[in-house]
């Protein structure tokens, strides 16, 4: 005889209340990959800002200077880079047929010319949507520099947030835990940034001796991708192969060494300094969160992959100490 099976209405409700939060939560992802960049930029500046605090600053003071320090040191880098990095991919995009060509010499030369001609009027058609992406990403940017500024401004805000809904314990421990996880994000912030001008550096120099073309632009390159581990390095390695290869063999074959070299002193010398035990996650569950978050966010996705598996480990770390 079958099993009846009933399902009440609370069960019925629940899941609707919890389909209807996940497609709300869509709707307003961009909003929370705001929020959570803006909490991991927080905890990499509130360290500067709790030291002035102590030598007597006003809070409001200290988090305006080191914001401000912040932001202008990322405009000085960008200042300093972006007119040579323009030119040298303006330069690459302007010869990428040749060396494409260079490289797979059975691609016929008029395919890459009859290809911008035709699709020239459909560049131009969707100058408005570049545009508009532009904006969105400057009114992004703006919002989590906003959101990252008072993160640092009120330094008891999960405290009033959660006030009214827990008692002072449960605060203090919610506290506890969310300081943890955004502490070893910020030294994830920290070790990433050093990582990526450390091997933008090394790239630039290796670059340079062996006689490469578009140094900066492949430097920088490889800098950025530095974010990403594992995959990002791997990614790098390939513009400059081609593009060497395009010129000669021997070019081809240097890059091919001296991305090696790069690997190994990344890999053994580097990363385990920089990091230390920072990150300390398995190397597979790494991979899986990069193309998770990839699959949810595309770039930014990849990008935010790993702190947020850090932050996720350490609540669960946490939650199961406070249950033994």
């Amino acid at each position: 005889m079958p099993q009846k099976i009933e399902i009440s209405s609370k069960t019925i409700i629940f899941t609707v209340l919890f389909l209807l939060s996940l497609k709300m939560i869509w709707q307003i992802r961009e909003l929370i990959f705001s929020l959570f960049i803006a909490f991991i930029i927080a905890g990499a500046l509130k360290p500067g800002v709790d030291y002035l605090e102590k030598r007597k600053i006003p809070r409001v003071l200290a988090s305006f200077l080191i914001y401000l320090i912040f932001i202008s040191l990322i405009a000085g880098i960008f200042n300093l880079i972006l007119p040579s990095l323009v030119q040298e991919i303006s330069h690459l995009f302007k010869n990428l047929p040749i060396i494409v060509k260079t490289v797979f010499p059975s691609a016929p030369i008029n395919f890459f010319t009859n290809f911008f001609t035709q699709n020239l009027p459909s560049i131009a058609n969707q100058a408005v949507d570049i545009i508009k992406g532009i904006f969105s990403n400057i009114v992004f940017v703006t919002s989590t520099l906003f959101f990252g500024f008072y993160f640092i401004l009120d330094n008891h805000l999960i405290k009033k947030l959660l006030g009214n809904f827990f008692e002072d314990s449960e605060v203090s421990r919610i506290e506890y835990v969310i300081d943890k996880g955004q502490r070893r994000m910020a030294s994830w912030f920290w070790g990433e940034i050093l990582l990526m001008l450390i091997i933008g550096t090394i790239t630039f120099i290796g670059l340079t001796i062996i006689g490469m073309k578009y140094v900066l632009a492949l430097s920088v390159l490889a800098g950025l991708l530095e974010i990403i581990p594992t995959l990002g390095p791997i990614t790098s390695a390939v513009p400059s192969f081609l593009i060497g290869l395009s010129y000669s063999p021997i070019l081809g074959a240097s890059t091919i060494i001296l991305n090696f070299i790069i690997q190994q002193l990344e890999n053994n010398l580097i990363v385990p300094f920089v990091m230390k035990k920072v990150i300390g996650l398995h190397p597979i569950i790494t991979l899986i969160a990069l193309i998770v978050g990839g699959k949810i966010a595309g770039v930014l996705g990849v990008i935010l992959a790993v702190p947020t598996t850090i932050f996720i480990e350490t609540v669960l770390i946490e939650i199961q100490k406070g249950r033994k």
